[in-house]
């Protein structure tokens, strides 16, 4: 007989314990990287009259983003901050661009950044709501891209493969 409260408990740990190698792994290869505590609110409209992004039946995907909620932990124990999709907000800074108009003379342009989305997931496969959510953020221009991380084994070691997001 299954404990399910057992396997819960395992399964929350395994992927808290993943998310933190993703942090650690992504910060090695110099992205800085934060919590993101945001989360898109997904609805659907049949309606064909109404403007938004065309869905399958032709239903439309409304979204907005919002504060992603705080979650009961417990008895005794700190409440868990909210947690967002995706699970990390990253950015790189792009090196300097040099820019030559006829006007002035070439100068550096500093502070451009690269901003990803990264979303932890052990298996590597995001359910159908998720795949809506970051087709919104990608379409809105929240992200450039978002990443999914997904844990391997190479040689009995724990790694993190990255795969794009394409829709």
């Amino acid at each position: 007989m299954t404990d399910y409260k057992k396997q819960g408990r395992i399964n929350r740990a395994a992927g808290a314990k993943f998310e933190l190698l993703v942090r650690k792994d992504l910060e090695a290869k110099g992205w800085f990287v934060d919590k993101w505590t945001n989360n898109v609110d997904i609805q659907k409209e049949n309606s064909e009259e109404v403007s938004g992004i065309p869905g399958k039946n032709g239903s439309f995907i409304y979204g907005k983003l919002i504060q992603a909620k705080n979650r009961w932990a417990g008895i005794g124990r700190p409440m868990m901050m909210g947690a967002g999709f995706p699970d990390f907000s990253c950015h790189k800074r792009i090196p300097d661009v040099l820019l030559n108009t006829p006007t002035t003379p070439t100068y550096k342009v500093n502070h451009l950044y690269e901003v990803i989305g990264v979303e932890s997931k052990i298996n590597g496969y995001l359910d159908k709501e998720e795949k809506e959510k970051c087709k919104w953020l990608l379409e809105n221009n929240v992200f450039s891209k978002i990443l999914i991380a997904k844990k391997i084994k190479i040689k009995n070691r724990v790694c993190v493969e990255y795969k794009e997001f394409v829709y």
